[in-house]
């Protein structure tokens, strides 16, 4: 299946950018008749037809729509603070992209790498995955967040932060596989290279998140986003499984 990304589409005819026409048409060799598959990034997986190969605006037709195609049980929002090397953390972008997430807030901390995103160029590599993993959801990426305002903002979910200091909290860090609750919304913080200070820490406990370890290893901060990325998505798949257990007794 050929995936091409066009937020704008609206059915029943399509024009494709001229990028695209030329990536379909002089690189992929599609011609009249030939069918490929578009996402708005919302949910909306259109199957369609090619009626005009041109190579700048090469023309399709929607025959069918596919509602909320691969839509995931859960919603993931990771607040992940920049890596000071660009390639790190656009890496976390992709796989995150590939694994299921929402959105992604890249985090404005006070032992920050990194504060100028590029956030242009962090979308097509975001828009790059959605199209390799056949994904019809494309994540939303904010724009640098100091972190206070992260964690004053309202949440109706899951709140955790990861972290490598102490707990602050009488509660205590816990595994994060042992707190999450299948479905609904979870939102995770990871720290730079430098952590969270614990001034952070205390500001986010008092807001509501629960501190959390990802595992005994110490991880870089891209690594640490992706391993909690796999862990909120194996918690729910392993919950869906059994659902359908469950059901087919």
């Amino acid at each position: 299946m050929q995936l091409f990304y066009a937020p704008d589409i609206v059915p029943p005819d399509y024009t494709l950018s001229e990028e695209e026409s030329k990536h379909c048409v002089r690189v992929l060799r599609m011609g009249v008749g030939d069918e490929l598959h578009i996402t708005d990034g919302r949910g909306n997986l259109y199957r369609c037809e090619i009626v005009d190969d041109h190579a700048k605006h090469c023309r399709v037709r929607v025959c069918e729509t596919h509602a909320a195609f691969g839509r995931l049980s859960y919603e993931l929002t990771m607040g992940v603070a920049p890596t000071k090397n660009t390639d790190r953390f656009e890496w976390f972008l992709e796989k995150a992209t590939e694994i299921g997430i929402l959105r992604i807030i890249p985090l404005d901390t006070v032992h920050s790498e990194r504060r100028i995103l590029k956030t242009e160029r962090e979308n097509k590599v975001i828009t790059a995955a959605v199209k390799q993993s056949l994904k019809a959801y494309h994540p939303q990426l904010e724009e640098l967040t100091p972190f206070r305002q992260v964690v004053e903002a309202p949440f109706e979910g899951q709140k955790f932060i990861a972290h490598c200091a102490a707990a602050v909290s009488p509660q205590g860090k816990n595994y994060l596989p042992r707190l999450l609750q299948a479905g609904g919304k979870v939102m995770i913080l990871i720290g730079p290279e430098g952590d969270f200070s614990k001034e952070e820490v205390e500001m986010a406990v008092k807001h509501g998140f629960r501190e959390i370890t990802l595992g005994n290893q110490r991880l870089r901060t891209e690594t640490a986003a992706v391993v909690a990325s796999v862990m909120v998505a194996t918690v729910n798949e392993s919950a869906t499984e059994e659902n359908n257990t469950e059901t087919t007794r």
